[in-house]
């Protein structure tokens, strides 16, 4: 007998507890408006999976279940109004409402005047700054670790 459960059985388990739902939902919500859609789609298609199902939803938003499948799979590209649309049904199924603050970036974290840092270290990425002479080598890539590894 195994000791262990499946990761997506574990979380279907918790999504039955009304905190566990909502706060999974600010995530995906949190995940779109930090520009991470892939992670959005991922945590929408486990949500979906573990609340509502995808024949309910589709239903509630007059699409096929497998369009909404398809528009959060890996490979789904939604258009922004067909994901603010089934957002916007969660929420009203969960009985919530999603706040947006507006607060301070951590510090060098975003750079204006650089958008290769900023993209680099959004991803993690460190990068040594450019010269101002642009002849010079391209800047070496250091990789963030977390610690232990």
């Amino acid at each position: 007998m195994a000791l262990t459960r499946s990761f997506r059985q574990s979380v279907m388990e918790e999504l039955r507890e009304k905190d566990y739902r909502r706060a999974f939902l600010g995530e995906a919500i949190n995940d779109m408006l930090a520009g991470d859609l892939d992670s959005a789609k991922t945590v929408l298609r486990e949500y979906i999976n573990g609340t509502v199902g995808f024949i309910k939803a589709g239903k509630a938003l007059r699409r096929s279940p497998k369009s909404l499948m398809r528009m959060l799979s890996a490979n789904g590209n939604p258009q922004a109004r067909n994901l603010l649309e089934l957002v916007a049904y969660l929420q009203k199924v969960e009985g919530t409402t999603a706040e947006v603050r507006l607060a301070e970036r951590e510090p060098h974290r975003y750079s204006p005047r650089n958008p290769v840092e900023t993209i680099s270290a959004a991803a993690g990425e460190l990068t040594a700054p450019r010269p101002p002479n642009h002849e010079s080598p391209p800047p070496k890539i250091i990789r963030a670790r977390r610690p232990g590894t």
